[in-house]
């Protein structure tokens, strides 16, 4: 079984759609291989940037499949669990490592506000069925429900437990998590206009979400950091920051998808209740995107920069 390093830059890749709802792998498939070329590490797919809630079970294991035979052999193939029930949580992760995924982003039970103890319990339950190396999403904000570090405390001995999708909103907790676990869990930021402040607090990567339509700055940025060089970092962030918050939005996905249409490698169409930008928010968003990119900065040849590993 691979080991994945849960180190580096994963996108949460979207999921693309042909015109009629239907899945459309070349186009999902075009987008990873351009991730891929960027030097990205590992890609998550049917997280809430791939649309999730549209998303069949069976639906996530042929993105996945499609993915493993694209690229598999190249990045971490990490495969997003949001469920509401126990049962069908561990069916996913066992199906998924059937498959041959490399690892899973577990999230917290969705459309119940669990106890602490339902939380730590279903993540031991899912985690204790499968051998897949799993990745905590803790994101309280959008899902109203926080691991606390309690919940890490009760989880260290389940050892498939590895890394967190760290999307609290608050820095500090990079560095909570490291007086208290040192570097028994792996630190992942999970949102975009974090990322640098984050990295620069000892966190291992960045599962990115604009990266889908800028994949070489979001790389860049993460190898240039991790190198020390903070200035060159510095002043791509800064140019990346109006493009960024647009993932910190409730219509992320179709900013982002937007986004990918403009710089090449994606499609827009989106899943029902979503529709696509209209009016003067699509020309607001169409705004920032052009700006971005005829501003867009000269990178070094940041695939060259060593990143221990």
């Amino acid at each position: 079984m691979r080991q994945v390093k849960w180190q580096g830059v994963y996108p949460a890749v979207t999921t693309k759609f042909k015109n009629d709802g239907e899945l459309d792998l070349d186009a999902f498939l075009k987008n990873i291989q351009f991730q891929v070329a960027a030097g990205v590490d590992g890609i998550i797919i049917g997280g809430s940037l791939g649309e999730s809630s549209t998303l069949t079970q069976e639906e996530r294991l042929v993105l996945a499949k499609a993915a493993l035979d694209r690229v598999g052999d190249k990045v971490d193939v990490i495969l997003n669990i949001a469920e509401g029930s126990t049962r069908n949580a561990i069916q996913l992760a066992q199906e998924a490592q059937k498959i041959g995924v490399h690892g899973l982003m577990l999230l917290p039970p969705m459309l119940y506000k669990p106890t602490e103890q339902e939380v730590a319990d279903f993540f031991k339950q899912v985690a204790g069925h499968t051998a897949l190396p799993i990745m905590l999403y803790n994101n309280p904000v959008d899902y109203k429900i926080e691991i606390t570090i309690e919940i890490f405390e009760q989880l260290l001995q389940m050892e498939n437990i590895q890394a967190v999708k760290e999307s609290t909103r608050d820095i500090s907790n990079v560095t909570r998590m490291r007086n208290r676990f040192g570097d028994r869990f792996k630190i992942l930021c999970g949102v975009d206009t974090l990322a640098m402040e984050e990295l620069l607090m000892g966190a291992d990567g960045w599962v990115a979400g604009l990266v889908d339509a800028f994949p070489r700055e979001t790389v860049a940025i993460y190898r240039l950091v991790k190198a020390q060089r903070i200035e060159e970092a510095l002043n791509i962030y800064r140019w990346f920051l109006p493009i960024l918050e647009l993932d910190i939005n409730p219509q992320l996905v179709q900013n982002i998808k937007l986004a990918e249409v403009m710089t090449g490698i994606g499609t827009e169409h989106v899943r029902p209740p979503r529709h696509v930008l209209v009016g003067k928010e699509r020309e607001r968003v169409i705004g920032i995107l052009e700006k971005g990119i005829a501003t867009r900065p000269a990178l070094p040849d940041y695939l060259s920069i060593a990143i221990a590993k």
